[in-house]
């Protein structure tokens, strides 16, 4: 054992025995009460990301009551956990679980995809997306009971839509202003932890940096900023070359407004799935690290979330024909809308420009992927591999998949588009101010095709990045997992593995952890989460699904 593994031991002994055996503890618990749960020989991830600890871990009433040498001590259920971690439950801070933690099926609101991968909290509401009124949506959460915890936030685009309807297409007036920041203080006196944003999305791309200012002003002392990019790459995800005008913001646009609505307001902020898109912009996680180390170091309270893989989009389907084609030529399918246009040059130049532009910002013709074509040959390829072997360049490729495939489709084809360049996800999940996110909602089998982050995302980042690629530690890994989550939303009773926080814990077998979800069977649960507890309730049991509805809401204190 380390010298600061003994440390910490010693530490968490003596702070078990005060609340285990203090003063204000009945000669009940003292002398004859049993644990509810012990947890022996395991090796301890207390979420701090300091070396493990050979620790037993104890559980009652749904929190933890001590950590230390405590094998023998009476306990309802005792389970021996040698040679395996245990660590806090994890947080997901960027999720889409809303939906379904509404839903009337017990067991969608379980959520089986994301405690399977150890996940016990999850923040909701992400995008600049909520229910209104938020206190109806976490009432009903708690009338129909969750599988793990849930924060809800405010959604900026909600707000925005409820005060300038649908002439939003510009920036809001101080009155409008005003009637938005009343809005979000609402929300936030019924149970809202903090505001998310979708600034590249309908209607928050027409906001301005002021208006956000103002809103996230609101949030202040207590609250949270979670913001979807105004872009993630060269250019935002609706930018087109032939249709918008140039001068449109960049990722690293994106990062220097939000470091300056962070330090004008003092408000925490979180740049949602940080991330380095398009061919055309790869390597530019260098510049964005060093703005945010730069404002860090400065005393801004800026962070990032992440999740762990090169490809984004939930349903990968990518769609390299732009949509203004068919409005242009109203009238058939997406192929004899197709076949007409490049009969017109000035049609097609158009269109050439804006499919170029999307294969590069879609990482390439190398990085796209058939995941869904009539021709079953197809399936599995790259657009440059197609090209290849037909002889033709790339976006003549792009065209053949549209003219020779689905032709009801617009497309022709379903793609996923692998974005992102692993050595910008690697300097940036490496980051001590990167969470981990799944960016995913609840899933069930049936539900047709949805990113393997839905299922793989927390599991991923400790055997991939921390273990088989060594970008962090995995002490690190379940740091960026759990406590780092926990500081960022300011919850200091979860996150970590300490006496007197809440009981939600999950134990791994690092030999076995594996993500198995891909994109081509994404419905796969990870390897290795063994034991999953929300409040001290098992959600996984030896690695079966327990379907059980433990979750709380949480408020955090103002």
């Amino acid at each position: 054992m380390t010298p600061s593994s003994t440390l910490n031991t010693l530490f968490l002994l003596a702070g078990s025995a005060l609340l285990v055996h203090g003063p204000c503890a009945s000669q009940e618990d003292r002398i004859v009460r049993p644990y509810d749960l012990l947890l022996t020989g395991g090796r301890v991830m207390d979420g701090s990301g300091n070396p493990w600890f050979r620790a037993d871990v104890a559980v009652r009433d749904g929190r933890i009551v001590a950590v230390g040498r405590l094998a023998g001590q009476p306990s309802a259920r005792t389970l021996d956990v040698t040679g395996r971690v245990v660590a806090p439950g994890f947080i997901d801070i960027h999720s889409h679980a809303d939906g379904g933690l509404s839903s009337s099926e017990a067991a969608r609101r379980a959520a089986p995809n994301i405690v399977s991968q150890g996940i016990t909290t999850v923040v909701v509401n992400q995008d600049g997306r909520s229910s209104a009124p938020i206190k109806a949506q976490g009432e009903r959460f708690q009338e129909l009971g969750i599988g793990p915890n849930a924060l809800l936030m405010v959604g900026h685009g909600t707000v925005r839509q409820r005060v300038m309807g649908n002439d939003h297409r510009r920036p809001a007036t101080t009155e409008e202003i005003d009637a938005m920041r009343s809005l979000v203080r609402e929300a936030m006196a019924d149970g809202a932890s903090g505001m998310s944003a979708g600034l590249e999305y309908v209607p928050g791309r027409w906001s301005t940096k002021e208006e956000m200012v103002a809103l996230v002003g609101e949030l202040a002392p207590h609250g949270v900023y979670i913001v979807h990019e105004r872009s993630s790459g060269a250019d935002p995800m609706w930018f087109l070359p032939s249709q918008d005008p140039p001068g449109q913001p960049t990722m690293l646009d994106n990062i220097l407004e939000l470091i300056e609505v962070s330090e004008r307001t003092g408000v925490v902020t979180v740049a949602s799935h940080i991330k380095v898109k398009g061919a055309n912009f790869w390597g530019s996680s260098g510049a964005l690290i060093q703005l945010i180390d730069t404002a860090r170091a400065r005393g801004v309270r800026i962070y990032a979330d992440q999740y762990p893989y090169n490809t984004s989009g939930t349903d990968g389907n990518v769609v390299l024909v732009p949509g203004w084609l068919r409005r242009r030529l109203q009238g058939g399918s997406p192929a004899e809308t197709l076949e007409r246009a490049l009969q017109d040059p000035a049609i097609t130049a158009d269109l050439e420009r804006d499919m170029l532009h999307e294969i590069a910002r879609r990482g390439g013709p190398e990085q796209l992927v058939i995941m869904d074509h009539p021709d079953q040959s197809f399936v599995g390829k790259t657009l440059g591999t197609l090209a290849r072997e037909h002889g033709v360049p790339p976006l003549q490729m792009a065209v053949q998949l549209q003219l020779g495939g689905d032709r009801q489709r617009r497309g022709g084809a379903r793609i996923r588009g692998y974005s992102m360049a692993e050595l910008d996800l690697e300097a940036l999940a490496a980051k001590n101010w990167t969470a981990t996110s799944t960016d995913g909602g609840i899933a069930l089998p049936d539900d047709g095709t949805v990113h393997p982050r839905y299922y793989g995302a927390f599991p991923r980042k400790i055997r991939h990045y921390a273990m088989n690629r060594g970008v962090l530690t995995v002490e690190d890994a379940v740091r960026s997992c759990s406590s780092l989550p926990a500081q960022i939303l300011g919850l200091s009773d979860r996150g970590w593995v300490r006496p007197g926080n809440h009981a939600d814990l999950v134990v791994l077998d690092l030999e076995s952890l594996q993500d198995l979800a891909t994109a081509f069977e994404p419905h796969q649960h990870s390897r290795g989460v063994v034991y999953v507890m929300v409040g001290g309730e098992f959600v996984v049991d030896e690695g079966k699904l327990t379907g059980v509805l433990p979750g709380k809401l949480i408020h955090l204190e103002r």
